[in-house]
């Protein structure tokens, strides 16, 4: 059985966009509403959804950039949610984020070489001596060379700057990485080859990932197990095969026909969606998901549907199971 490294527990965050003139919330976004998932350790955790379906909220959370409304996080038997800042602090190198605009996540004044160096040196993982040898050796892991180490984030391509966003996260030896739809931003030729740089060093430092991603052929690659999010909430999460080859809940069913097929003689029915995704400030009584779901029932719109296993390490949240 897998060791898991971090438990997510009925994880909230909600944003208090109003409030009345005694300061009480009036109007409130649920940008995460009660999640709970797990991530073992050595695995990629794919996370999948719509903008604005709170992934990156999510993974912000994760790495103490934002704090949690409810739940909580539970990391190597530790419940971060209940310690003190300071202590919560030092738990922060352990959880290392990759963003997903490569350029605004580097600061421009600094050189690569400084922006790789300043995590040791703040953490005081090495002496002073020892941390320009460090970042060579982080520059040579992520496919970049030496002498680079004095050039400014302006002076590299999207892909190598993104590299660098890397190389940083591995400078304090983390235990889990939140990659921020990493490749994104990037040209499709460039994509594939941070997403094998990722899948290569996951392999050669035993990292575990939680892989934010917009669709799931790039979660394909790279992830070991997958959850499908909806304004707020994990719908479904499978292994990986399992998903693809057996998708429970509409919304994923919907996600896997919007792939594009190479062979346009393999054709495949898209599934389309009709309407808006509903406002995070005003959700549906029962399922989320209701209001544009092709197999609507009911009850849908009465009971909102529990999260629970259907097949082995296959979860849904549907009336259909």
């Amino acid at each position: 059985m897998s060791e898991v490294l971090m438990d997510v527990q009925n994880l909230a965050k909600h944003f208090v966009i109003d409030t009345d003139f005694l300061g009480r919330p009036v109007t409130v976004l649920k940008a995460v509403d009660n999640v709970s998932l797990s991530i073992n350790k050595g695995e990629a955790f794919g996370l999948v959804g719509e903008s604005g379906c709170g992934k990156t909220t999510l993974g912000k959370i994760l790495v103490n950039l934002y704090k949690p409304t409810t739940g909580k996080i539970i990391f190597e038997g530790k419940d971060l949610t209940a310690l003190d800042e300071e202590r919560r602090r030092s738990y922060c190198k352990d959880i290392q984020m990759i963003f997903q605009d490569p350029y605004a996540s580097l600061n421009p004044k600094m050189s690569i070489g400084d922006i790789i160096a300043e995590p040791i040196i703040i953490n005081r993982l090495l002496p002073k001596s020892q941390v320009e040898e460090r970042v060579i050796f982080l520059l040579n892991c992520v496919g970049l060379a030496r002498h680079q180490r004095n050039r400014y984030p302006h002076e590299f391509s999207g892909g190598q700057r993104q590299r660098v966003g890397i190389a940083r996260a591995l400078a304090v030896e983390p235990k889990l990485i939140v990659c921020d739809e990493p490749v994104s931003a990037l040209d499709v030729s460039i994509q594939a080859q941070v997403l094998n740089l990722l899948g290569d060093l996951k392999e050669e430092f035993g990292l575990t990932y939680l892989f934010i991603a917009h669709g799931l052929n790039v979660i394909k690659h790279i992830s070991d197990r997958v959850g499908v999010m909806y304004l707020g909430k994990l719908v479904e999460i499978a292994p990986k095969r399992e998903l693809y080859a057996n998708p429970l809940h509409p919304y994923t069913q919907a996600l896997l026909s919007a792939i594009p097929v190479i062979n346009p003689e393999n054709k495949k029915e898209r599934i389309i969606l009709e309407g808006d995704v509903p406002s995070p400030i005003n959700t549906p009584k029962g399922c989320r998901f209701s209001s544009r779901c092709f197999k609507e029932m009911d009850q849908c719109k009465l009971n909102e549907p529990a999260i629970k296993e259907v097949f082995p390490d296959h979860f849904v949240a549907c009336h259909l199971f």
